[in-house]
C-alpha cells in the first residue's frame, strides 16, 4: 500500500511539473501572427555594387573614381559636367554601403574605386539619344567609305545588320 502511495504521489508531481512547464513555455496566439513572421528569400549571388532604390526621376550609375590605386579625376569631372550628381550616405536612408571617410568626395558613396552617382531621367535619355545618333553616324561613315570602293562591274552589296535567334527546328513561319 505504501508503495502504490508512493507511486501516486510521484505521477503527480510529475505531472504538475510538466502542467507548470508547459504552461510558462507557452507564447499567447497574439504574439503568433502572419505578420510577425517574414517569407524566407531564395539565395542569390551577393552583388558588391548593389543599390537601392533610385529616388522618382533619377537613376543611379556607379562612376569610375580611381584605376589601379590612381585617381581617375579626368573621369568623375567629365561625368559631374554631364549631369551626374554624387550620392551622399545620408540621401540612401537605412540601405548601408560603404562611403568614403576623407578627402574631397568624403561622405559620397564609394565601393571598390567606384562613386555612386544620380543623373535625372531626362538628362539620361538625351545623353543615351546623343551617343546612339553618334554611333549611328560613324556606322554611316563606314558603310559610306565601303561603298565608294564598289566597282560597277562587281558590286558590293549594301551590308545586312539584322540577326535572329532561333530555338532548335530552324526558322518557323
Amino acid at each position: 500500500m505504501l508503495k502504490g502511495k508512493l507511486m501516486t504521489d510521484k505521477k503527480e508531481l510529475n505531472e504538475s511539473i510538466d502542467a507548470k512547464a508547459s504552461t510558462e513555455n507557452r507564447t499567447s496566439r497574439s504574439a503568433d501572427t502572419r505578420a510577425a513572421s517574414t517569407a524566407r528569400k531564395p539565395w542569390r549571388p551577393p552583388s558588391m555594387l548593389e543599390t537601392p532604390p533610385a529616388p522618382e526621376g533619377y537613376t543611379y550609375r556607379w562612376i569610375r573614381a580611381e584605376v589601379v590605386g590612381q585617381d581617375d579625376k579626368k573621369n568623375i569631372m567629365s561625368r559631374l559636367r554631364e549631369g551626374f550628381d554624387l550620392v551622399r550616405v545620408e540621401e540612401i536612408g537605412d540601405f548601408e554601403l560603404p562611403s568614403i571617410d576623407n578627402g574631397k568626395h568624403a561622405g559620397v558613396v564609394s565601393v571598390g574605386g567606384l562613386l555612386l552617382a544620380k543623373i535625372p531621367n531626362e538628362t539620361r535619355d538625351e545623353r543615351n539619344a546623343f551617343f546612339n545618333n553618334r554611333a549611328q553616324s560613324q556606322q554611316d561613315a563606314i558603310d559610306n567609305d565601303l561603298m565608294k570602293e564598289s566597282d560597277p562591274s562587281s558590286p558590293m552589296l549594301k551590308p545586312q545588320r539584322t540577326s535572329s535567334v532561333t530555338f532548335g527546328g530552324g526558322k518557323r513561319s
